[in-house]
């Protein structure tokens, strides 16, 4: 640097200037590949309950059923897609249809208000059912017939129970 004409100063503020570039193109990560890009996405959803994750389309919502098995009593809550927030629903009530031990069962799940919370029936997430045959239900395969989530209908969903329906988890 000397022949340039440089004194000691120019080249202790030019390496000054170059050495944190220097550093960071040390340091970045390589570009992603073509075959990192093919790789599906894969993510794991942890109901906060520690229920039966159903999802809702592609991923928009989730359904987390919890069984008691002592009172026959299911749960439904209605979560965001990533398992993380309640979301309200507008539906008085859903119904799950279960196949399993011969004939098909029905248990209508209510709205539950919640006046801490500010939740009504049409304006909550938390949906409560009892069944005598939900005492004895281990493994089931069934379809939550329909619920609306911010004016989206999702009809028809089929799940097991206690799998869920999720392919990714």
């Amino acid at each position: 640097m000397q022949s340039l004409g440089m004194t000691p100063q120019s080249r202790l503020l030019l390496l000054a200037a170059l050495l944190p570039a220097l550093v960071a193109a040390g340091c970045s990560k390589a570009a992603p590949s073509a075959a990192d890009s093919r790789q599906a996405h894969k993510h794991h959803h942890h109901p906060p309950h520690e229920g039966t994750p159903v999802v809702l389309g592609e991923e928009d919502y989730h359904v987390e059923l919890v069984l008691n098995t002592t009172s026959g009593k299911l749960q439904a809550f209605v979560l965001d897609g990533e398992m993380e927030n309640f979301v309200r629903s507008t539906v008085p009530s859903i119904v799950i249809t279960a196949a399993g031990g011969g004939a098909a069962r029905e248990v209508e799940l209510a709205a539950v208000p919640n006046p801490e919370t500010g939740e009504t029936v049409g304006d909550t997430a938390l949906f409560e059912g009892q069944a005598d045959w939900l005492r004895s239900a281990k493994d089931f395969d069934a379809v939550l017939k329909s619920i609306t989530i911010r004016g989206t209908t999702y009809a028809n969903v089929k799940f097991n129970f206690p799998r869920g329906n999720d392919a990714g988890d």
